[in-house]
Order: C-alpha cells, then sequence, then structure tokens
C-alpha cells in the first residue's frame, strides 16, 4: 500500500458571501485510490463543498464550489498530498449551488475511453502524449504553419452536443456521443489524412485531450499537440478575439457560458432551428439527454419527451403487449 492522504484539518469557517468553482486534474499513480476518495470526501464535507470528484489509479479529476475561503482551503489541503503537490487549480465564478450535491467516486479510468490497457501514467504524467502548448504557442505554431503554406487541424476532444455552442475555428468534430466512441473513430481510418500534418486536440480543460493525443501517437499520427489547460485556458487568454468561436459547455447548473459578450451564438435550436446556447432537459424524469432550445420554444421539453425517450418508451411498450 502507497503512502495516505494526509487527513482533513478540522475548523469553524467564517461566513463569507463571495463563491467560487475551482476545476482541476492530475495524471500520476495512485497506489490506493480509495483512501484517496474517502480523504476527498472528508475534506469536502467538512468545508461545505459540492462538486464532482473522479480518483483512479492513474490520478484525480474534480470540480468542487463552495465559499471562497473553504475552497482555498481545500486547495490548500489538496496539495499538500505529494502526488498532487504541483497540480494547477482552474478558478471560475460559481459555488456551491452549482452543483446539486458533492459525488466523490472511483473508477479504473481517469478519463472513460475504454483503452486503460493503452495508457501509461508516470510521476510526469500520461506517458507519450502530445505535446502541450500554452494559448500563445497555439498560435505560433499556427502561424509558422501558414507560412510554410500547411494548415494546423484542430480536433474536438468533447462530443458533438458540446461542440454544438462553441469550437475552434474549422475544426474537426468527430460524430461521438461519448469518449469511448473515440477509440472506434480514430481507428475508422477516417483522420489518417491528418496523420502527418500538425493537429492539435482540445477539449474543456485538457483532461481527455491527455489521453486521446496519447491514442493518436500510438496510432502513428506524428505531430500531435493538446492546449495545456484546455478551451479554459485558451479563453482566459484570448477571449473571443482569438481562433475560438462561440460558447463553453459546461458540467453545472450553467451549462453554458460566454468568455465575453462578443460570443457568437453558434447553437441552433432542435426544434424551429432559431440561434441559441440554452440546453434543456426533456420531461421524463430519469432522462439525461440534453438538447437545445430556443426561448419561443423552451417550454417544450416539460411537455414532450425527446426523441431518445420516446424511441425507449416505444420498444419498452411493444415488449409490453
Amino acid at each position: 500500500m502507497g503512502p495516505q492522504p494526509p487527513g482533513a484539518h478540522h475548523g469553524t469557517l467564517e461566513t463569507v458571501s463571495i463563491s467560487r468553482i475551482v476545476l482541476y486534474y492530475t495524471f500520476t499513480p495512485l497506489a490506493d485510490p480509495e483512501a484517496v476518495r474517502l480523504w476527498q470526501h472528508a475534506i469536502c464535507r467538512e468545508l461545505g463543498l459540492t462538486g464532482r470528484i473522479l480518483v483512479s489509479p492513474q490520478g484525480i479529476n474534480g470540480t468542487v464550489g463552495g465559499e471562497l475561503k473553504a475552497v482555498k482551503s481545500y486547495v490548500k489541503q489538496t496539495r499538500a498530498y505529494a502526488p498532487f503537490k504541483d497540480m494547477a487549480f482552474k478558478w471560475s465564478e460559481g459555488g456551491a449551488a452549482d452543483f446539486p450535491r458533492l459525488s466523490v467516486k472511483t473508477r479504473p479510468e481517469l478519463v472513460a475511453f475504454g483503452a486503460g490497457g493503452e495508457i501509461e501514467v508516470d510521476e510526469n504524467g500520461v506517458v507519450d502524449g502530445g505535446t502541450h502548448l500554452r494559448p500563445h504557442q497555439v498560435h505560433e505554431l499556427v502561424e509558422q504553419t501558414e507560412a510554410g503554406g500547411g494548415e494546423v487541424t484542430f480536433f474536438d476532444g468533447r462530443n458533438t452536443m458540446e461542440a454544438a455552442i462553441g469550437r475552434f475555428r474549422n475544426a474537426v468534430v468527430p460524430e461521438v456521443e461519448t469518449t469511448r466512441d473515440f477509440v472506434a473513430e480514430l481507428d475508422s481510418g477516417a483522420y489518417d489524412h491528418l496523420k502527418d500534418k500538425p493537429v492539435v486536440t482540445y477539449c474543456t480543460g485538457g483532461i481527455r485531450c491527455e489521453v486521446l493525443s496519447a491514442l493518436m501517437v500510438k496510432r502513428g499520427f506524428n505531430q500531435v499537440y493538446q492546449i495545456d489547460g484546455g478551451i479554459v485556458r485558451y479563453g482566459e487568454a484570448y477571449g473571443d478575439d482569438g481562433l475560438w468561436e462561440g460558447e463553453l459547455y459546461v458540467f453545472d447548473s450553467r451549462m453554458a457560458t460566454a468568455f465575453s459578450p462578443n460570443a457568437k451564438t453558434l447553437g441552433c435550436c432542435s426544434v424551429c432551428g432559431s440561434p441559441t446556447s440554452q440546453y434543456l432537459n426533456c420531461c421524463d424524469p430519469g432522462c439525461s439527454t440534453l438538447q437545445l432550445y430556443c426561448t419561443n420554444c423552451q417550454h417544450i421539453p416539460a411537455l414532450e419527451r425527446c426523441t431518445t425517450c420516446t424511441t425507449r418508451r416505444a420498444a419498452s411498450d411493444k415488449v409490453a403487449q
């Protein structure tokens, strides 16, 4: 059994009105993920934080929110554990109210690509992944490549639903619903024409691209890059004045956020096609399918089931007959 995480520190926090969210991840070998899970759960409960945390033998990934002082304490305590001492935390507007509850779980893979056997992790992160680029280096790569008569391809590491409201200009957006679909997509040969060209992978905070870029390298893509810190870090640097267009899908109650008032609206209402960035669930209580609805059509999800639920219900009724 590996070294155990330090225990959470107890104490009464002063009431503050300012709240924040932090997003973070790190790939590093963890000998006892369950011990880390229990420790993280204890810290968050004591500090009154909510959010989602995943722990695996490959590392940790989380988004938590709460009062500013509590979140600062959480960051300090988490960094006190040696494997997490250099982990980067991205700060964002919001708080505990943006998450319905606290969820801290263990998983075999930090990101569920279904390719755990292909991914190797050491104390420096994912082995043989893509080259990390800071936002300004992304622009430098594009300029240098275009000056030489070439073109950089931006490759979306998210699903098509997320990409519907925002993406990099002229990006390749694979037709995938989950991260598990990427392996089959890469193995299909549909992107083999990019194997000798510069490809920049991107996703919300960078974690999915850590794995995606490594999978691409293993399949013979020779010039694979990833944006350090993902879309979030790029948006902080350039807002809507760079190569990003639209809004960013986020995994809390906001669902979508813009980097500036100048953000384009790329999403289209699933009913009438009007511009929108508003995601809504259908009326089925167990449904997690999100679709885009404009202001004029936003009443529809409360009255009708989405296509997925309608199909599922029809199949169930047919079996019952």
